[in-house]
């Protein structure tokens, strides 16, 4: 890559990726794999710091400005053993005194700690999977949970004290009505989450429901109908949309927007460890921006004694730098800042320029002198808008 431009750094993120769940999921794309016997708990948490140890160099002196623990399921570790992860992160890098941490979490009684437990661990918010608050729907989608253990995990969490979770919410599943996901949404609503992601049911390749699709999957027009009565309801319980899939509660104090979420989508860097996690880095001094994926199969990720994670490591051509760009920050409502491109990818504006005036002739864009928005139109056709800087 040759890049025009002086590259700056970002701020930093830390994924951690615990790969476990009790069952897959037949929806599910990311790296898990069933429990099979005894977690490795102690030896997992060695090689994820030890992974974390190897890739350092490539981030001396920047400090992590958030963290989210991800899966698998990662409330199947013990919240002694995540805060034995938290403390040897900060042993190793700096954290910033008001960083967000993040941990997923299934409301199954049997899949988690106490949430007080975690919160003196040091988690500060919480993901909850609840995806469907009908049992019918819960049972096809794999979960091995039912709607009483969402709430039931709700009213822990708030008992606990947590005053920042998430839900994770689908729409768009088999034979669901627009009537049936308002009422879902509206279950959803009822528990006082401060961050709903509320997203649509995907036939990801290389999962069961690719290879056999649920049968009743709405059409778009419905899709398009449920979409729009959704975010109504949403926006009248007071949640404001800030990206695709992303509604998150107001307050003058308080920014409930997913801060690690919000790095990715703005093309911030972020470091990635435990099996299959990927990461994004700036080399400001080399003027590069490079990608890493360390080994997917926890067995294989825990082989890795010479401290060699990375299972594959890559550098950003102008061509993918100009397409994740705009991919991420396309998904957020508050748009482009024309000048964080060139500072993101080492690039000059002139080499989308044209491309962009294209894109505003179209009418699937609005510029505004330093800020390029989607319309309407654009948001709606998203995917086509994204495809165009392809």
């Amino acid at each position: 890559m040759s890049n025009e431009i002086q590259l700056s750094n970002p701020p930093l993120s830390l994924y951690i990726h615990i790969p476990w769940c009790v069952r897959k999921c037949p929806y599910c794309d990311f790296n898990s794999h069933a429990i099979k016997g005894e977690l490795p708990v102690s030896q997992y948490i060695a090689a994820l710091l030890h992974d974390l140890e190897a890739d350092l160099p490539m981030v001396w002196g920047r400090p992590v400005h958030s963290i989210f623990i991800g899966g698998g399921t990662p409330s199947l570790f013990p919240a002694n053993a995540i805060a034995e992860i938290i403390s040897g992160v900060r042993a190793r890098i700096t954290i910033s005194p008001a960083a967000e941490i993040t941990m997923e979490a299934n409301p199954g009684t049997l899949e988690h700690d106490s949430f007080a437990a975690y919160i003196e661990a040091g988690i500060t918010r919480f993901s909850l999977g609840a995806q469907s608050f009908s049992d019918q729907q819960l049972k096809t989608l794999g979960r091995i949970h039912a709607s009483d253990e969402i709430r039931q995990a709700v009213s822990g969490l708030q008992a606990a004290g947590a005053d920042n979770f998430n839900l994770d919410l689908m729409f768009g599943l088999p034979g669901q009505t627009q009537e049936q996901a308002l009422a879902d949404l509206q279950a959803a609503i009822n528990c006082a989450p401060q961050h709903i992601s509320h997203y649509q049911l995907t036939m990801e390749p290389n999962t069961l429901f690719a290879h056999k699709p649920p049968a009743g999957l709405p059409d778009n027009d419905k899709l398009a109908d449920i979409e729009d009565s959704c975010a109504e309801l949403l926006q009248a319980a007071g949640f404001v949309q800030y990206e695709v899939s992303a509604w998150a509660k107001t307050s003058k104090n308080i920014d409930y927007r997913s801060q690690h979420n919000l790095n990715y989508w703005r093309f911030g860097d972020y470091l990635g460890i435990g099996a299959g996690a990927h990461g994004k880095l700036t080399l400001a001094a080399q003027n590069r921006v490079i990608r890493t994926a360390k080994h997917r199969h926890p067995d294989t990720y825990l082989e890795q004694r010479d401290a060699t994670f990375i299972s594959k490591k890559w550098q950003l051509e102008s061509k993918d730098l100009i397409f994740e760009f705009f991919l991420n920050q396309l998904r957020l409502k508050e748009g482009v800042r024309k000048t964080d491109f060139s500072v993101r990818t080492g690039l000059s504006w002139e080499r989308v320029e044209e491309l962009v005036k294209k894109m505003v002739a179209s009418g699937l864009l609005l510029d505004h002198k330093q800020l390029l928005v989607s319309s309407a139109l654009g948001w709606r056709h998203l995917n086509v808008l994204q495809e165009q800087f392809l």
